[in-house]
C-alpha cells in the first residue's frame, strides 16, 4: 500500500537524498516502497537543533535518514547519557527511543524523540515560571 502525502503549495519533503519541493497548488503524491520520508516541517538542521532534545531527535534523524544507527550511536548515546543527567525524569521517554532504535524502527524513534521535544519545552516553560516540581502530565510520559 502506497503512503499517500499531501503538500502544500511551496511545501518541501525529503524522500530518501532527494529534496521535492511543491509548485503553487497544493499537490497529492503516493509513494510505493521503501525511503526515509520526511517532511520540511520535521527536518532539523545543525543550525535549528538549538537544544538538547532537538540535537538528540537530529542524531536520531540523521539514522532515519541514512538508514545507519552505526555511524550517529555515540554521538546520540553521549546526547541522551547527558540528558538523562540533566532530567531524570525524562528516563521513560528516552527508553522508548531507544526501544525503537534498537528493533529498526527509526521513524517511530523519531517521533519518540518529538516527544521528548516536547517535554524539554515543558520543563523549560515550568522552570521559567517560577514553579518547583514536574509538570502535571509528567506522570503520563
Amino acid at each position: 500500500m502506497a503512503l499517500k502525502v499531501e503538500l502544500k503549495p511551496g511545501e518541501k519533503l525529503l524522500i530518501g537524498n532527494c529534496i521535492i519541493t511543491n509548485s503553487d497548488q497544493r499537490t497529492r503524491l503516493f509513494v510505493d516502497g521503501r525511503a526515509p520520508i520526511l517532511r520540511e516541517k520535521d527536518i532539523l538542521t545543525a543550525e535549528t537543533a538549538n537544544s538538547p532534545a532537538k540535537r538528540i531527535y537530529l542524531a536520531v534523524q540523521l539514522m532515519y535518514i541514512n538508514d545507519d544507527i552505526e555511524s550517529t550511536r555515540d554521538t546520540y548515546f553521549a546526547l541522551v547519557n547527558d540528558f538523562i543527567q540533566a532530567a531524570p525524569s525524562s528516563v521513560e521517554l528516552v527508553n522508548q527511543i531507544n526501544n525503537e532504535i534498537l528493533t529498526g524502527q527509526l521513524y517511530k524513534a523519531l517521533k519518540a524523540s518529538q516527544r521528548l521535544i516536547e517535554y524539554e519545552q515543558d520543563l523549560i516553560s515550568h522552570v521559567s515560571a517560577g514553579r518547583t516540581g514536574l509538570p502535571a502530565d509528567s506522570q503520563d510520559r
